[in-house]
C-alpha cells in the first residue's frame, strides 16, 4: 500500500520538500499491514502483482474480492482505473471504488479520497467533502495531516494550519517543525514569539533542513529569540548554503562582510563540525 500513497502526496507535498513523511507514511502502513487480515490470498497476492507492475494478474486477483466488499482490493482497483494500469483510465470509475474502500473505514482510501476531492480527480472539486475524509484519514496516515495544515494555511486558518503542523511537528518531521517555527516567527494563528520559532527552528536545522538553518542563522543575526551571534549566524547560513539554498548564501556573505577574520574561521570550524542529529 506504500506505493498507492506515494502517488498521491506528491499532490500536496513534493517528495523535495517534505523530509520525513514518507517514513512516517511506511510506518503506518506497515502497521496497518499487520493488524489487516483481511489482506490475505488473492487480495495479497494481487497486491504483490500490483507491485511488480503484473496489472493483468492483478486485476484478475482484485475484481471478485472488489465486488465482494473488500476494501483493500477496492482500493488497489481504483488506483489502477486512476492510473490506468491494466483497465482504460477512468477518474470517474477510481473515484468510485477508492469510495467504497474509504466507507469502510480504510485510511489510505479516505486519505486517496480526501486528494481526490480537492484535485477534482475523478470528482468535482469539494472542499468540504475533502477535508471530512482527510481529518478521518489523519488519524493513521501522516500525509492526511500535512495536506490538511496545508490547505488551512492556504485559506488563512492558521491556527488550524498550526494545530496540523505541530501534530506532525511532534513526530519528528523537520520540514513540519520549521513550519511552526516560521509560524511563531511571524505571528500566524498563534502569538508572534521568537524564542519559540527559534526554539522549533533548531529542531530542525539539527536534522539538516536547509530551510530552518537559514530561518535560526537569521534570528541570530538579528538577536530575536536568542542573543545576537554571528558566529552561529555565519554558522547557519553557510550549512543551508551547502545544500544550494541561495539565499542562504546571500546571508552568509552579509554575515561574513561584518566579522573578523578569526570570527569566520571559528564559524568555519563549527560548520566543519556539525553533525545531523536524529529527531
Amino acid at each position: 500500500m506504500i506505493r498507492l500513497l506515494i502517488r498521491f502526496l506528491p499532490i500536496v507535498a513534493p517528495a523535495c520538500a517534505r523530509t520525513l513523511l514518507y517514513g512516517l507514511l511506511a510506518g503506518a502502513l506497515a502497521l496497518a499491514a499487520l493488524v489487516s487480515p483481511s489482506s490475505a490470498g488473492p487480495v495479497e497476492d494481487g497486491n504483490a502483482a500490483f507491485e511488480r507492475g503484473d496489472y493483468a494478474t492483478a486485476l484478475r486477483l482484485l475484481r471478485a474480492p472488489a465486488e465482494q466488499g473488500n476494501a483493500d482490493a477496492q482500493l488497489l482497483l481504483g488506483i489502477m482505473y486512476q492510473d490506468g494500469e491494466g483497465v482504460p483510465k477512468d477518474p470517474a470509475l477510481a473515484a468510485q471504488w477508492i469510495r467504497k474502500a474509504a466507507e469502510q473505514d480504510n485510511a489510505t482510501a479516505e486519505f486517496a479520497l480526501g486528494v481526490m476531492y480537492l484535485q477534482a480527480m475523478g470528482v468535482p472539486k469539494d472542499e468540504t467533502a475533502a477535508v471530512r475524509w482527510l481529518e478521518k484519514a489523519a488519524r493513521q496516515v501522516p500525509p492526511a495531516q500535512f495536506t490538511l495544515a496545508r490547505f488551512h494555511e492556504e485559506h488563512g486558518n492558521y491556527a488550524e494550519a498550526l494545530k496540523w503542523y505541530r501534530l506532525l511537528a511532534s513526530q519528528g518531521d523537520a520540514d513540519s517543525q520549521n513550519d511552526v517555527g516560521h509560524m511563531y516567527e511571524t505571528g500566524r494563528g498563534v502569538q508572534q514569539n521568537y524564542a519559540e520559532a527559534a526554539r522549533w527552528y533548531r529542531l530542525a536545522a539539527d536534522q539538516g533542513n536547509a530551510e530552518a538553518q537559514n530561518n535560526l542563522g537569521s534570528l541570530y543575526a538579528k538577536g530575536r529569540g536568542v542573543p545576537r551571534d554571528d558566529v552561529a549566524a555565519y554558522m547557519w547560513f553557510a550549512l543551508s548554503a551547502a545544500q544550494d539554498n541561495r539565499p542562504a548564501a546571500e546571508n552568509r556573505e552579509a554575515a561574513a562582510a561584518a566579522m573578523t577574520p578569526a570570527q569566520i574561521a571559528e564559524a568555519e570550524k563549527l560548520v566543519r563540525a556539525w553533525k545531523p542529529k536524529s529527531p
